[in-house]
């Protein structure tokens, strides 16, 4: 169970075992609390804080007052300590698609979808370090052991794929981030809702049939157990944690046939291919574009919450991921690549094939960075005062701009959006009400949203 197995018993089969009643009522799988407007999420997570202001989030004060202090900012202490002057972006801002949405040159692919997002230019979080931020954007708590938002969803609608996980994490091709599995783990919900970790090029682990027992011989083993498993089950009826087992070896031995199909990307057309970037000589871009077009796949095959990362922590800071402290410019200048063409495609290809209209995409990262330079170097120290998020798709206006940070880009000015508020408003667009979706834990009727959280009405479509 805990390499795995256990993340394999998808909602629908535990709740056909009856392992979904009694001190915890919920949601039945596929059935919300109201109409849905989105059926998927698909969640491009910029592990590192990507910083707002050097790609979407405008400022021309910003750059009227290039070099100089930040009002209010005397004596100033950030995550790594004393602050400079204000910086004004490192990369050149323009008007984007026909909405004219200014977006600078660090992204111009996702730039130029502007017309089919949603930008949340407010929103703050509780905290400036990266692995309680990235639990936080992840799970709403800043500390460990709390369900991810994936994980939440799927606890309350299951998956409408009876041969994949409910919920698929793909880690970036670089590593995974500072937070590792937490980001994508059950916290005290049952394991078999945590999301199921492998990507384009990395499978899922204990799937193959061990070397020298033939597939009917496999077959035949597994019909035998089934046999006496249903017999255990007979005689001891309510035995969930047999029941639990197995479900997950039953959606193992399922995906022994699925997964191979959906990480092979061959079936692809050359154009798709191409459109993605999964050929680029960068072989991290290349490697990331693959997870991008397996994001899709898996989206349309039915996996209800797919959490794709971008950026990794083995590789150092700044180094593999968007955390900007020292030489900024030079950092982005390798990131900006990677995720630029592959996340925009994504969003392309699921709006040309009409599963954009269901389908909700959220790119976020756990906080955003300062307008000013850290002193003695190139780059900007962490902010959770004020950052940008997007989103695209199901439920959503677009193009449209919801809150503001002040003239810099330091702190959350106008409708100010808090993560417990992102997060509702997410669930809302599952057709879910995030004060009623719970789950009764060591005393507590534990939510995603702790007791805090509104959803965003000025942003959701009509």
């Amino acid at each position: 169970m805990g390499t795995g197995l256990g993340a394999m018993a998808l909602t629908d089969l535990l709740n056909a075992q009856g392992l979904l009643t009694g001190d915890n009522p919920k949601v039945g799988p596929g059935v919300p609390h109201f109409a849905p407007r989105a059926r998927n999420v698909v969640v491009i997570f910029c592990s590192g804080a990507l910083s707002h202001v050097d790609s979407f989030d405008y400022k021309p004060e910003l750059i009227k007052r290039h070099d100089t202090p930040l009002p209010g900012g005397d004596g100033l202490l950030t995550f790594q300590g004393a602050n400079g002057n204000l910086q004004q972006p490192l990369y050149p801002f323009r008007p984007r698609g026909e909405c004219g949405k200014m977006t600078s040159d660090l992204l111009p692919h996702l730039g130029d979808l502007s017309d089919d997002f949603c930008y949340i230019h407010s929103l703050h979080t509780k905290t400036a370090t990266h692995g309680p931020g990235e639990n936080c954007m992840s799970t709403g708590f800043t500390l460990e052991g709390f369900p991810s938002m994936g994980a939440w969803a799927t606890y309350a609608l299951g998956s409408e794929s009876e041969d994949l996980p409910a919920f698929v994490a793909i880690p970036d091709p670089r590593g995974v981030p500072q937070s590792s599995l937490n980001n994508w783990g059950s916290g005290f919900l049952p394991a078999a809702f945590q999301g199921t970790p492998f990507s384009a090029a990395r499978p899922v682990h204990n799937l193959a049939r061990p070397r020298g027992v033939s597939e009917q011989e496999d077959r035949a083993t597994r019909a035998f157990l089934r046999t006496l498993n249903e017999e255990h089950l007979r005689r001891f009826d309510g035995d969930t944690e047999m029941a639990a087992r197995i479900a997950s070896y039953e959606m193992a031995a399922r995906m022994q046939l699925s997964v191979p199909e959906v990480t092979d990307l061959s079936s692809e057309s050359e154009h798709t291919r191409r459109m993605y970037g999964t050929d680029d000589p960068n072989v991290n871009k290349a490697g990331f574009a693959r997870n991008c077009l397996l994001a899709r796949r898996l989206i349309e095959r039915g996996v209800r919450f797919v959490q794709l990362f971008n950026g990794a922590y083995a590789m150092g800071e700044g180094v593999g991921n968007w955390d900007g402290h020292k030489q900024l410019k030079t950092d982005y200048d390798v990131h900006g690549p990677i995720l630029d063409q592959p996340a925009a495609a994504l969003i392309r290809d699921l709006k040309q094939r009409g599963m954009l209209e269901e389908t909700l995409v959220v790119l976020c990262t756990e906080f955003g960075r300062m307008p000013t330079f850290q002193v003695n170097t190139a780059g900007r120290d962490h902010n959770p005062k004020g950052f940008t998020a997007i989103l695209a798709g199901a439920g959503v206006k677009a193009p449209f701009t919801y809150g503001s940070t002040d003239e810099f880009g330091w702190r959350a000015q106008e409708n100010p959006v808090s993560v417990h508020d992102f997060h509702a408003t997410i669930l809302h667009l599952l057709g879910l009400d995030h004060t009623r979706l719970t789950y009764y834990h060591n005393g507590l009727q534990r939510r995603l949203t702790d007791v805090f959280g509104e959803v965003v009405e000025g942003i959701l479509s009509s």
